[in-house]
C-alpha cells in the first residue's frame, strides 16, 4: 500500500510516497527512508527500492528533496547539500510518528547524491541504526573532482565564477540564474562519454524520464556543493553498520570506496558485477542483487531490540 505523505523540514513541506506491506506481523515494523539520487524524485530509483524492499516487509518512505519534485521550496532546482541532510533527518522523525513503524527500528537507504547526505545525516543522528547506499557519491567530490575524480581545477573555478555572478545578477532583481544537467540530444550525450550518456538515457528518454525530474540546477546551488564533505565525519557512524553497494562499472565506484575504507564500525562493500552506475537505478538484473543484499542487512541490523 503507498500512501502520500507530507512532513516538515526546516520550514519547507516535503512529499513523501509512504509504502506500508500487505498483512504480515502485527505490530510496529521495521523502517527505512530512501533518498532519491541527484536530480531524481520519488517516482524514480527511490520509489523502486522503497516498493521492492515494502515487499519484504519494511515501511519505507522515499520523498523528494526541497525545492525539487513535488515539494515546497523556491528557487526551483536548488540542491543545497545542508537541507537535503536536514530532509532525511525530517524524514526519520515523521516515520517515529508513525502507528505502523517501531521508532527504535529506524534504517536509511541513499541512491546516488543521497548516498552521501544518508552518510553526513547519520553520522550525528543516532535514531539512525543502519545506513544502506546504492551507487553513493559524494556531491561535493563530484562537482570538485568530477564523476570520475580526474577534473581538472580550472572547471571548478569557472564554475564558481559563473555561480557569484549569478548571485550578483540575483541581488540585482535580474532573476535566477541555471545551468542545464543532460545535454540536448543522444548525438552529445555520447560524445560525453559513457556516464554523461547513461545519465541522459536514464532521466532524459522514455526509460525514467519523468516530468518533475529536474533538468537544471540554480547556479547559486555551485558555491554550496563545493564547500560540502559527505564523509567528513564518518567516524562518528560507529558502532552503527554500513552496507555499500557499487556497481563494477561504475566510474563513481572510487567514492563509495572512499567512504567504505573511511567508515570504521560494522560495514560490508557489494561489487555487483557488470553494473554501472544508473544500471543500479532501475536495471532488474543488478536491482535484485541490490534489494536482497540490503534487505539481509536491515532485517539483521533493524531486528527487534536492535
Amino acid at each position: 500500500m503507498r500512501v502520500d505523505v507530507t512532513f516538515p523540514s526546516a520550514g519547507l513541506k516535503i512529499a513523501g510516497h509512504l509504502h506500508v506491506p500487505d498483512g504480515g506481523a502485527a505490530g510496529p515494523r521495521p523502517a527505512i527512508v530512501v533518498g532519491h539520487p541527484g536530480s531524481g524524485v520519488k517516482e524514480q530509483a527511490a520509489g523502486l527500492y522503497a516498493r521492492r524492499l515494502a515487499e519484504r516487509g519494511f515501511v519505507t518512505l522515499a520523498f523528494d528533496a526541497a525545492y525539487q519534485g513535488q515539494s515546497e521550496g523556491a528557487p526551483r532546482g536548488l540542491e543545497d547539500p545542508a537541507h537535503r541532510v536536514e530532509d532525511h533527518k525530517a524524514a526519520v522523525s515523521f516515520l517515529t510518528t508513525r502507528e505502523e513503524v517501531d521508532p527504535e527500528r529506524v534504517g536509511v537507504l541513499g541512491i546516488c547524491a543521497s548516498g552521501g547526505y544518508a552518510l553526513a545525516a547519520a553520522a550525528t543522528d543516532h535514531r539512525i541504526r543502519a545506513v544502506g547506499t546504492v551507487s553513493a557519491v559524494d556531491i561535493g567530490r563530484q562537482f570538485r573532482l568530477g564523476a570520475d575524480g580526474t577534473q581538472e581545477p580550472a572547471v571548478l573555478r569557472s564554475m564558481l565564477e559563473a555561480a557569484a555572478a549569478a548571485r550578483t545578477a540575483e541581488a540585482r532583481g535580474e532573476g535566477v540564474r541555471t545551468f542545464g544537467l543532460f545535454p540536448d540530444t543522444e548525438e552529445e550525450a555520447r560524445r560525453g562519454g559513457p556516464h554523461v550518456f547513461e545519465g541522459w538515457e536514464y532521466y532524459c528518454t522514455p526509460r525514467a524520464r519523468h516530468p518533475r525530474s529536474a533538468r537544471a540546477l540554480t547556479w547559486t546551488s555551485v558555491d554550496r556543493m563545493a564547500a560540502f564533505d559527505a564523509f567528513h565525519r564518518l567516524d562518528l557512524l560507529a558502532p552503527r553498520p554500513l552496507q555499500m553497494i557499487v556497481g563494477r562499472e561504475a566510474v563513481t565506484a572510487w567514492m563509495s570506496i572512499e567512504a567504505f575504507q573511511r567508515a570504521a564500525g560494522p560495514k560490508d562493500l557489494l561489487r555487483i558485477d557488470g553494473a554501472t552506475h544508473c544500471d543500479l537505478y532501475d536495471k532488474d538484473e543488478y536491482v535484485t542483487p541490490a534489494v536482497a543484499r540490503l534487505s539481509d542487512f536491515f532485517d539483521g541490523r533493524l531486528a527487534e531490540h536492535g
